[in-house]
């Protein structure tokens, strides 16, 4: 473990801007099955600050705003629509988060599929555009023998 790091529940949680925050956190909610934990507010701006939980994983949300943090970061959609970064989301059944998230709105940018390296599990963006990733592989239960192993060519 690193010097730094806390013994804490996460250490790593991924921050998100929004023009609606109020609209992201009811569908990040109902499209993903997030849970709000904390919403805070301020009376002349609105939602100045939000965390998501997922099991023991956290994203925090924050509304676009022009600050020495919001000069740093651009949406999705300032930038041609890609991300340079995504977060993957470890689930119990990638195939009903699919369909959930489908059901949703949300827009499906890698199918359902199993992958070669293990699990199941599918990509797509919410209704802001940032790129989510839903699977099945579990890096931390996963043998590393069976990670590292080399595999035989064909």
């Amino acid at each position: 473990m690193s010097q730094y790091s806390k013994n804490t529940t996460s250490n790593l949680i991924p921050c998100l801007r929004y023009r609606d925050v109020p609209a992201a956190l009811e569908w990040l909610c109902r499209a993903f099955g997030f849970e709000q934990q904390r919403v805070i507010e301020d009376e002349q701006v609105g939602i100045i600050h939000a965390q998501l939980s997922f099991g023991s994983g956290m994203v925090m949300l924050g509304p676009v705003v022009d600050s020495e943090y919001g000069r740093q970061v651009r949406q999705p959609d300032e930038v041609g629509g890609v991300s340079t970064q995504s977060t993957y989301v470890i689930v119990n059944s990638a195939d009903g988060l699919y369909n959930q998230a489908k059901a949703a709105g949300a827009e499906i940018v890698i199918e359902l599929k199993d992958e070669d390296y293990g699990g199941r599990g599918f990509s797509c963006r919410d209704l802001e555009g940032h790129l989510w990733n839903f699977g099945t592989y579990d890096p931390w239960s996963e043998p590393v023998a069976e990670q590292n192993a080399p595999r035989e060519a064909y």
